[in-house]
């Protein structure tokens, strides 16, 4: 059933138990009449995944077919940017799209003709040693600077959007005509990334570069956080390859990445790229994991299904303790923290970063394939308990405070492009597959020492 109108939580719940009370010869079930607002885990979850779509969808910008950075609901844009685009939630959005085709929320000539509209922007923006900006203006496709020096290329955006263009060239690799073109429409875009320029000439990858500024951002990066898809790409590249030893020497930081550091007595395996101690935001987790499997993945520093899932284990353990008594906090109620909107702006919330008990959605939700049972429950509180207050056009609105009754309605496309992706991947792994697929990427993986059963 396609969902295109904006529904209460409430109303939804009824229009889908009375679709699944439908019987195949028509009428209703008689046990099943007395319809209730009830939903299965299933239903709960397909419902989140759908409305979430639309984020990308409906929400698109028009002239790019890419994801907005942000949308607000209340029409409210202090920064004038309510047509800029956003490179690395645009790949997290076209990632969405193929699985909207994949759940039928879309039609297959629907979903062709939005990758068309978006691949050939892609193609024809200005980039940087082949990588994009950070952000862009959808409708006169000029990047838009993030910072003063933060105005060419953005090789961490950039791994996030090449990420779906790997998926996108595998989906429709063996296709028709038109689809095989799209195929190698992305498979030029991915191929024309200079990895090997973001070095700098040294044994790291440098996250920007300008055509202004040079390297004057200088920030080299170094493991653990969101960018291990850069250097898993950097190594997959068939065009512009990075050494196996930047990897070591970078990202690994020699070898410094292991750990033997937990917290709530749960190991965290990898040094997070935080003070000594910490843990990090969620999305650390999650945005390079979206293709990238983590299940029975290993090189000689970690088993990355153990670092993600304890990663999330940890801030489930610090929901439960509750130290500051935030109202609506436990591991059958709220609990994540990641980069999102903040009663003070935007802050990167994490267990040691949480002064005014801001919860994020995504944070949880796009846990779900390491935590089902929690990500689930966390699902329900929200729809049972919060309801409305937190549920809009788009899903789950970006970030709220119980403790302090803050539910704004605004949406950023980084956090909503997690839940459709992992959510799928949960399911049936449909994302993770068609990444790990990739003959390339398998060759970088190899390269790099990892293994996968």
């Amino acid at each position: 059933m396609m969902i295109r109108k904006v529904f209460s939580l409430a109303t939804l719940s009824v229009v889908l138990t009375l679709s699944a009370c439908q019987n195949p010869n028509g009428g209703t079930n008689n046990k099943q009449q007395a319809v209730h607002d009830t939903l299965t885990d299933e239903a709960l979850i397909d419902l989140v995944q759908q409305q979430t779509f639309q984020y990308f969808w409906d929400g698109a910008e028009p002239n790019s077919g890419l994801a907005r950075e942000r949308i607000h609901i209340d029409g409210e844009y202090p920064q004038n940017d309510e047509n800029v685009i956003t490179i690395g939630g645009s790949g997290f959005g076209l990632m969405s799209i193929l699985v909207g085709i994949h759940n039928e929320f879309i039609t297959k000539e629907e979903g062709l003709a939005r990758f068309e509209k978006a691949l050939n922007f892609l193609d024809k923006v200005e980039r940087f040693q082949g990588a994009w900006s950070h952000w862009y203006f959808g409708d006169t496709g000029k990047p838009k600077a993030f910072s003063k020096n933060d105005d060419g290329g953005d090789i961490v955006e950039t791994a996030f959007m090449a990420q779906a263009l790997i998926t996108i060239r595998e989906y429709y690799k063996g296709g028709n005509e038109a689809e095989k073109t799209i195929a190698a429409k992305a498979d030029e875009l991915w191929k024309g990334i200079n990895w090997d320029f973001y070095r700098n000439g040294k044994d790291v990858l440098y996250w920007h570069w300008s055509p202004k500024h040079g390297w004057g951002m200088n920030h080299a990066i170094q493991g653990f956080d969101e960018c291990m898809i850069a250097y898993i790409l950097g190594a997959s590249s068939p065009t512009h390859a990075i050494p196996a030893a930047t990897y070591h020497k970078g990202w690994a930081r020699d070898g410094a990445i292991r750990t033997s550091i937990t917290k709530y007595d749960i190991p965290t395996i990898v040094k997070h790229n935080a003070k000594d101690g910490e843990v990090g935001p969620l999305f650390w987790s999650h945005y390079s994991f979206l293709g990238l499997n983590p299940n029975g993945l290993s090189d000689q520093y970690a088993n990355y299904q153990d670092v993600v899932t304890n990663h999330a284990k940890i801030h489930i353990a610090y929901a439960e303790d509750n130290p500051k008594q935030f109202k609506g906090y436990g591991a059958d109620k709220g609990w994540g923290w990641t980069a999102s909107y903040s009663t003070n702006g935007y802050n990167a919330h994490h267990p040691d970063n949480d002064p005014t008990g801001v919860v994020s959605p995504t944070a949880a939700i796009s846990s779900i394939p390491y935590t089902p049972k929690e990500s689930i429950s966390f699902m329900r509180y929200l729809k049972d308990s919060i309801g409305d207050d937190v549920w809009g056009k788009y899903g789950f609105y970006d970030a709220y405070s119980e403790s302090e009754n803050w539910y704004p309605q605004r949406y950023l496309a980084i956090d909503q492009g997690p839940m459709v992706v992992m959510i799928q991947n949960y399911k049936d792994g449909f994302i993770w597959n068609l990444f790990m697929g990739a003959p390339d990427v398998q060759e970088g993986l190899k390269k790099l020492g990892f293994s996968a059963r």
